[in-house]
């Protein structure tokens, strides 16, 4: 049977929905690439809200909010870059749509711009400017009625606005050094006062600082203290209460009406309105939220409402949640490892008032010929507990023997496969299944979603006891299936996976039969020189700073390039050209080096691309591309 990607993509994406006014706008690939639209409640045919020549960015990538609608002042506020180049412009345009117009009169014309918090009723909004010729990030609130920028604050860390009073005369800013070293600052009437953690300045020099996972924190209902999100109490992070009278002192919240259970960690808190916050996790890979009501007295958090987790949001990935408080009204996007995005929302008293917006659907494909994997976690070299995932062809498919193996590894470091169909592993691996190839999808040491020491042992490791746990799975724990022959099998990443495949291919030639990266590092000390300027900081602490001779040793020691030439199986590489993470630069040095030394490897690259593959022809041109090479050398 011969399925196409096309049938999988055929399901487009309905992502980051915005409800106002009866209408709710949101972002879609329904023209090729991922634009801005708009549809009213109930659904009903989109409008385009931009023109068709103008692309928008991965939401995953952006930091912040890609669009958000002010039906109050008829304005929409859109972040635009060039084909992926991730050197976003705030731009506005009307409600109705139109041809953008530089925000702010293009003040930031020479910046990289993050949208952060936004207060639709009194249309004000905070941005995180980068510098682009120098490691320094600023802070600005910005008023969308009167045009008026006030500066915030600055550092070469940046200071995130994570809670803004009612008046918006204080603000709760976060700042952070690498995963879980976080500082929070109180703001008012222009100044910082420091509330929690310690800053780098004041650190001696090798100081080492307990890591307290601030991750974010907002104003409690009283405005006289905050609530806290961080690992001071639980590795797995929790909340915590600090009157903001009595900087430094911490105290737990408690949590009532949890309903889940499972593996995982709390990922954020956010205010609804008054006393009644939002409260979300991440359990096995799979998205839980709640609507709490907190006692500020008693320093209780009672989870009123399950909003995600229980059916139809079970086994899936909540991909956004807005809450519009004008209209107690709830909008989300929702998947599942094999169930496309789909628009819902939640209101009523009792939260059970549901309602689905699209109707998106696989085109061609059975449900029963999908795979929707299997847990499959085991044990490390070490003892540590790693979570993953097999996905198997289907028994309906009619494959028979043992399948061969595709090995994948997702980016990061510091991030997660979860079963999520809204971006670019997920289709790929239903069409890996398809062709007859099992996929093991690992979340080994460094990932989220496991509490911050998981996390943290890929700092300064790259390479390291992450790259042992993938040999250990190969070696140790796939062999013992019966169902895959790991005699065959493929290994594929992207971004820091692609870095990982990289390393495989050059220090474990003997497990592959041929490999896929995805715009991985090379040369970690090219790629440190090449990042943008704002991010050298966090990667001269995070993997090492090559001005220091004993950084640069470890950086050449654990740089794919060092290896490479021990490299066995065909390769194919590919590349964004406007990626500006890892710039093209380095792919395309991989690919000269190692042919120059006879080396199998085959080079695709998307013109109009940044750090991923997101427009329609590309996407099936890289799928297609995947699918076939792992298929010539692995003979399913």
């Amino acid at each position: 049977m011969n399925h196409r990607i096309e049938s999988l993509m055929s399901a487009r994406l309905f992502i980051v929905p915005q409800f106002a006014d009866e209408r709710i706008y949101f972002l879609s690939n329904l023209s090729g690439h991922l634009s801005l639209y708009v549809m009213f409640y109930g659904g009903s045919v989109p409008e385009p809200l931009l023109p068709p020549h103008i692309a928008l960015q991965n939401p995953h990538l952006i930091e912040g909010h890609s669009f958000f609608a002010f039906p109050e002042i008829d304005k929409i506020l859109v972040m635009i870059d060039r084909d992926g180049d991730e050197n976003y412009q705030p731009m506005l345009i009307p409600l109705e749509g139109g041809f953008p117009e530089p925000a702010f009169n293009n003040f930031f014309s020479k910046y990289r711009v993050h949208l952060g918090e936004c207060d639709r009723e009194k249309a004000i909004v905070y941005l995180l400017a980068e510098r682009r010729d120098k490691p320094l990030q600023e802070t600005y609130r910005a008023d969308l009625k009167t045009g008026k920028l006030t500066k915030i604050a600055e550092s070469a860390w940046g200071f995130g606005v994570t809670g803004y009073s009612r008046d918006h005369s204080r603000l709760l800013l976060g700042t952070g050094y690498s995963m879980g070293d976080g500082v929070l600052y109180l703001w008012s009437k222009g100044k910082l006062k420091l509330l929690y953690g310690k800053p780098l300045e004041e650190r001696k020099k090798d100081e080492q600082v307990p890591l307290n996972g601030l991750s974010g924190a907002v104003f409690s209902p009283s405005e006289q203290g905050a609530i806290v999100f961080s690992a001071v109490f639980d590795d797995t992070f929790s909340l915590g209460y600090m009157d903001l009278k009595k900087n430094g002192k911490l105290a737990p919240i408690k949590l009532k009406g949890v309903a889940h259970t499972g593996v995982g960690e709390m990922v954020g808190i956010s205010h609804l309105k008054d006393n009644r916050y939002l409260v979300q996790f991440n359990i096995d890979g799979c998205s839980w939220a709640y609507e709490g009501i907190f006692n500020e007295q008693k320093l209780v958090m009672n989870l009123k409402f399950v909003l995600v987790g229980p059916e139809p949001f079970d086994n899936g990935m909540l991909e956004h949640l807005d809450y519009d408080n004008l209209e107690d009204v709830f909008t989300l996007s929702f998947s599942t490892a094999t169930s496309p995005t789909q628009i819902y929302t939640i209101e009523g008293d009792k939260r059970n008032d549901l309602a689905l917006h699209t109707n998106e659907k696989i085109l061609g494909i059975d449900d029963a010929y999908l795979s929707k994997g299997e847990d499959a976690s085991y044990i490390s070299h070490d003892g540590l507990r790693v979570s993953a995932r097999l996905y198997l062809p289907s028994k309906f498919l009619g494959f028979k023997g043992k399948r061969p193996l595709v090995y994948y590894i997702h980016g990061g470091p510091q991030g997660q496969e979860r079963p999520d169909f809204a971006w670019f592993s997920m289709p790929l691996i239903q069409f890996l299944t398809l062709r007859g190839l099992a996929v093991f999808v690992p979340n080994v040491r460094g990932s989220t979603g496991y509490g911050l020491s998981y996390t943290k042992h890929v700092d300064r490791d790259w390479g390291g006891q992450d790259r042992l746990d993938h040999v250990h799975a190969m070696t140790k724990v796939l062999p013992k299936d019966k169902r895959v022959d790991v005699s065959r099998a493929a290994v594929v990443g992207r971004s820091y996976g692609g870095y990982m495949t990289l390393m495989q291919a050059g220090l474990h030639p003997n497990l592959w039969k041929a490999s896929c990266d995805m715009f991985g590092p090379y040369d970690l000390l090219t790629f440190s020189e090449r990042i943008p300027e704002t991010w050298k900081p966090y990667f001269k602490i995070s993997i090492g700073d090559p001005a220091k001779p004993k950084d640069k040793a470890f950086l050449i020691e654990r740089s794919p390039k060092t290896h490479l030439a021990n490299m066995k199986a065909p390769m194919l590489v590919i590349q964004g050209r406007n990626d500006p993470r890892v710039v093209a630069a380095e792919s395309e040095d991989l690919v000269k080096q190692l042919r120059a030394k006879g080396k199998h490897l085959e080079l695709l690259i998307f013109e109009d691309e940044g750090h991923d593959v997101l427009k329609y022809e590309n996407r099936v041109a890289c799928y297609n591309a995947i699918t076939d090479f792992f298929t010539k050398f692995l003979k399913p």
